[in-house]
């Protein structure tokens, strides 16, 4: 890991419990922009990684980005189409990475 690379685990909240196994047509949309904002996150080296959590109480995303602060975090999401349904929790990570 580089030192001076910050790490931010940003937690997608579900709009509710049966989310997404009851997505309605218009969820279904911007979920689908929502994969193409992290791919692009991913591809520009912003987004580390990125998936949901399949939890059995409730599934909700999960993500890594890499940025100078959680303001930063925060900004570099801000235009991710999820938030029109659901919010986001980012934190700072004290990451590890494998080197290759």
């Amino acid at each position: 890991m580089q030192e001076d690379k910050k790490y931010f685990a940003a937690i997608l909240a579900s709009p509710r419990p049966t989310f997404p196994m009851d997505m309605s047509d218009e969820e279904q949309k911007i979920m689908e922009e929502h994969a193409i904002f992290w791919e692009t996150l991913l591809h520009s080296g912003q987004g580390v990684i990125t998936g949901p959590i399949l939890d059995p109480k409730g599934a909700y995303g999960f993500g890594v980005v890499i940025a100078d602060s959680v303001e930063d975090a925060s900004s570099l999401l801000e235009n991710d189409p999820a938030q029109k349904i659901s919010t986001y929790e980012i934190y700072q990570m004290l990451a590890k990475l494998a080197e290759k």
